[in-house]
């Protein structure tokens, strides 16, 4: 007789790869954000050739960047939900492709209310479907450990985008013209593209994987239907904790002394006390390069520190350098103010990784829809003190009143930022579930 043995061959281990695909798609998303935040550098540097060639007040041209800035806002937390419901490629590849188009049309147009419609209202919502919130979705969904440095990651390459095209884009302007710029930009939308939609994963279940640092597979959560709803829910939810309203309130002030006064007012002010453009531009660049310093340290810094008090300490010291910057104003670089570049830098955007991380702690899986909507009280901020901005200029013929102004305003963002405490109810499964629970339980 012969006997036939059957072996059994036991399953060969799947062996992780050593660099997790989780930073492949941060990486991939700090392109996409790269990209985008090239944009946020142009309206200080059209102010002035806008006005010299077509006669538009400060107050006009302006009003288009409150448009942009508050659309920006108003779009994220519903692109949130969108890449949700959708995905994360489609919706950004989406919105590069539209900003694209807005930055394109500009070069055509004529009239104030064109600049308002095409970087107002197509860039603005472009840029909204990749802001702050984008990064947030990429980091809950892709990490559980170092969620506040990826956090931090992930916002200064918003800010890197800013200081990297800023002097190439300052150079085109003042050599070539304004036109040139815009179309760079939009150039640079569609040349990522590509990379988004063949590398960019909505969620490590799609392809099989754990999250970084998580030790069980997490299944990709059934899609929500009606995204619109679900992001009105969310809001109807948080609106009634009173960290939500401490929380969009100091994030209003974070971006009317960021995005509404400074990256939009800074050179047109430098100009006005003699500054050549191109030197102000610079400055912003050098403010630029100390974001990603200062952001990636509060990203370390929210892992292991209290995020309030680290809110509290950067709005007081942002409020001071405001206060004091009219009186380093002047034709040349002093020391001075180079002092309150490398200061203002580390703390422009240092702000956002605890705020993500306290919208995360209080609101749990709605926590990006949560950051969403105080994203867009940033925004909203931000418009209106770069549209009044642009008016009180226009009015006085200086820009000191509005510096020391919105240093004041930073002051008071440091009470409000130390009192922000934890909601009374637990919102860890998410602001709308937990609510329509809690309803159900009460009926």
């Amino acid at each position: 007789m012969i006997r036939v043995t059957q072996r059994i061959a036991t399953p060969t281990p799947v062996r992780e790869p050593r660099v997790h695909r989780a930073w492949y798609v941060a990486a991939v998303a700090a392109l996409a954000i790269i990209a985008a935040g090239a944009f946020s550098t142009m309206p200080g540097l059209l102010v002035d050739p806008l006005h010299e060639e077509f006669g538009w007040s400060h107050g006009e041209i302006s009003f288009a960047v409150w448009m942009n800035m508050a659309l920006n806002g108003l779009t994220a937390p519903f692109a949130a939900a969108l890449m949700d419901r959708f995905g994360l490629r489609r919706v950004v590849a989406g919105a590069l492709t539209v900003i694209a188009a807005g930055a394109t049309l500009t070069t055509v147009m004529t009239e104030p209310w064109e600049l308002t419609l095409y970087w107002g209202v197509l860039v603005g919502l472009g840029c909204g479907s990749m802001a702050m919130a984008f990064a947030a979705t990429v980091t809950d969904r892709w990490f559980v450990k170092r969620r506040g440095l990826v956090t931090g990651l992930l916002t200064a390459a918003s800010v890197f985008g800013q200081f990297v095209f800023l002097p190439v884009l300052s150079w085109m302007v003042d050599h070539y013209h304004w036109r040139a710029g815009t179309v760079t930009v939009g150039l640079t939308s569609l040349m990522v593209v590509p990379f988004v939609w063949f590398l960019l994963r909505g969620h490590p279940a799609d392809i099989g994987v754990k999250p970084y640092g998580s030790q069980e597979f997490v299944p990709r959560p059934p899609v929500a239907p009606g995204t619109g709803r679900r992001t009105l829910k969310v809001l109807s939810v948080v609106i009634r904790t009173g960290p939500f309203w401490l929380l969009a309130a100091t994030f209003a002030i974070c971006g009317a002394s960021t995005n509404g006064v400074m990256w939009t007012h800074f050179a047109p002010a430098a100009h006005d006390h003699g500054m050549p453009v191109t030197v102000a531009s610079s400055l912003l660049a050098m403010v630029g390069i100390f974001n990603v310093v200062g952001t990636i340290s509060s990203g370390w810094l929210t892992d292991r520190i209290n995020p309030r008090w680290l809110l509290g300490s950067y709005y007081a010291a942002r409020g001071l350098l405001l206060m004091f910057l009219p009186a380093m104003m002047g034709p040349t670089v002093q020391l001075p103010l180079v002092s309150f570049v490398v200061l203002f830098g580390v703390l422009d955007v240092a702000t956002v990784p605890p705020t993500i991380a306290l919208c995360r702690e209080f609101y749990g899986q709605d926590s990006a829809i949560a950051f969403g909507w105080v994203l867009a009280a940033h925004q909203l901020g931000a418009g209106l003190v770069a549209f009044g901005s642009g008016v009180t200029r226009d009015a006085l013929g200086s820009y000191d009143v509005v510096w020391r102004a919105t240093g004041a305003l930073c002051g008071a963002a440091a009470m409000l930022a130390v009192i922000i405490r934890r909601p009374a109810h637990d919102f860890k499964r998410g602001a709308a579930a937990e609510f329509a629970s809690s309803a159900g339980a009460s009926r």
